[in-house]
């Protein structure tokens, strides 16, 4: 990559300032057209190949390429003012011949836009093809990429990103690779993974982020719950329950392995439990489900007037129907997460004989662990419960004959959406992906 920078490093400034080099030595045209013509060339072809790798036209390689036509317009730009510094006092001192006040002029600006150039070219690289650079660093520098020394220290803090999710991605890449034979998710039964609350399953914006991918590209056979995203927990568990029984007379697996998240936990127990899915089921894994139910829940539709939240209600079904909901409601759905309707949910709901039932849950480890709302939220829910993931507190995820805590070293935390990629975001010490690839290879180990 040294090698590649250099190249361009050079094409740039041998560039922009043949100019001078004819004005200094006296090239001539004959010399000079061709020579412009072949770095005119060798600058096109470091735009069009700026990383000189195998991968360097997938969106890890679009990505770098962007962040090393950054870094190589910096460094140009910088060697030319130097150069400018030269050629002011050393090469054109004062009584000696000069070029003409045109001829600077077009230098000046012909350098300029070279490395403007270079530089749009990384930045709608980074921009169209970085998944961690995400939107809140894709607003701050398109507002202060004009003012100087912060454009500097942002510029710096994107490239860093982009080299952090270079060198993540393709650690991972070279780790399932290695594993590809070994299928470790290849489980018995398929994983059908259900949605939380107010959420549909798409293709476009999956729910689960990156996760069914890591699972599949594993060997994992994966299919969805695609169940209503706002109604009653028996409603919902009801139309879950029909899409699961689809999906084993499509297959003919006889059975599946359930990971759902958020509500769709309950709507899951409830379909194996009390609708009669139990014997098509080998194994349920709740993922920050409210069990025990959200005493914040509790505190919120005691306060707010029953006239407001017929208001709110309304306007979120409008909403969900345009989104696939045939029949949402969205205060059963809400309503359904109280303490009080969760306890009498756990009695009328035991464990099904003959389904390995496991959960998995998380926490944040302060208000900064995720963005608008959950930040807020986090504050609400510690109020009442202590550790929370922004929506559900610790206590309320356990349920099954083990619990299993996703955590990490830092001071970042995990979130409520960080469990299903949500945002898509590498956290340093948590991989998602690879969580849930344990979870599912455990699973294949038990025999399911």
């Amino acid at each position: 990559m040294c090698a590649g920078k250099l190249f361009g490093v050079l094409a740039v400034l041998f560039l922009t300032n043949l100019d001078v080099m004819n004005f200094v030595f006296g090239l001539g045209w004959k010399i000079v057209i061709p020579a412009a013509l072949w770095l005119l060339l060798c600058f096109a072809a470091f735009n069009i190949v700026p990383n000189w790798r195998k991968h360097n036209f997938s969106r890890l390689g679009i990505m770098l390429g962007g962040e090393i036509l950054i870094e190589v317009s910096i460094i140009s730009f910088t060697l030319n003012v130097i150069l400018e510094i030269i050629y002011l006092t050393l090469l054109f001192p004062a009584g000696k011949p000069v070029p003409s006040p045109g001829g600077i002029l077009f230098h000046v600006l012909f350098c300029l836009f070279v490395t403007w150039l270079m530089a749009m070219n990384g930045f709608i690289r980074i921009y169209a093809s970085s998944v961690q650079m995400g939107i809140k660093w894709r607003v701050i520098f398109l507002i202060f990429w004009w003012v100087p020394i912060f454009n500097l220290i942002f510029l710096k803090k994107i490239c860093g990103i982009v080299r952090e999710e270079y060198a993540f991605e393709t650690e991972k890449q070279k780790l399932n690779n290695i594993r590809k034979c070994s299928e470790i998710c290849r489980t018995r039964y398929p994983v059908v993974l259900v949605h939380g609350v107010f959420f549909r399953d798409r293709k476009v914006f999956n729910y689960w982020g990156r996760i069914p991918g890591e699972l599949m590209r594993n060997g994992a056979e994966i299919f969805y719950g695609s169940q209503q995203s706002a109604a009653a927990t028996e409603d919902a568990a009801l139309e879950l329950k029909e899409n699961i029984m689809k999906i084993i007379a499509e297959t003919g697996c006889e059975k599946v392995n359930i990971i759902a998240h958020s509500k769709g936990g309950l709507e899951s127990r409830c379909a194996v439990s009390r609708q009669g899915l139990a014997p098509f089921v080998a194994s349920l894994t709740t993922v920050n489900t409210p069990h025990q139910g959200c005493a914040f829940v509790d505190w919120l539709l005691e306060r707010v007037p029953r006239c407001i939240s017929r208001w709110i209600s309304a306007r979120y079904n409008g909403a969900l129907r345009k989104l696939g909901d045939t029949n949402p409601d969205f205060y059963a759905a809400v309503s359904d997460l109280t303490s009080r309707r969760c306890r009498d949910f756990n009695l009328m709901t035991p464990d099904a004989p003959g389904v390995f039932y496991q959960s998995v849950g998380s926490k944040m480890k302060g208000w900064r662990s995720a963005p608008f709302p959950l930040n807020l939220a986090y504050i609400l829910v510690r109020f009442f419960e202590k550790e929370n993931d922004g929506l559900v507190s610790v206590e309320s995820m356990k349920w099954g004959s083990r619990f299993i805590m996703a955590f990490t070293p830092g001071y970042r935390g995990i979130s409520h959406g960080d469990m299903i990629d949500l945002n898509r975001q590498n956290i340093r010490g948590f991989d998602v992906r690879e969580f849930y690839v344990d979870i599912v290879r455990e699973l294949k180990e038990k025999g399911f």
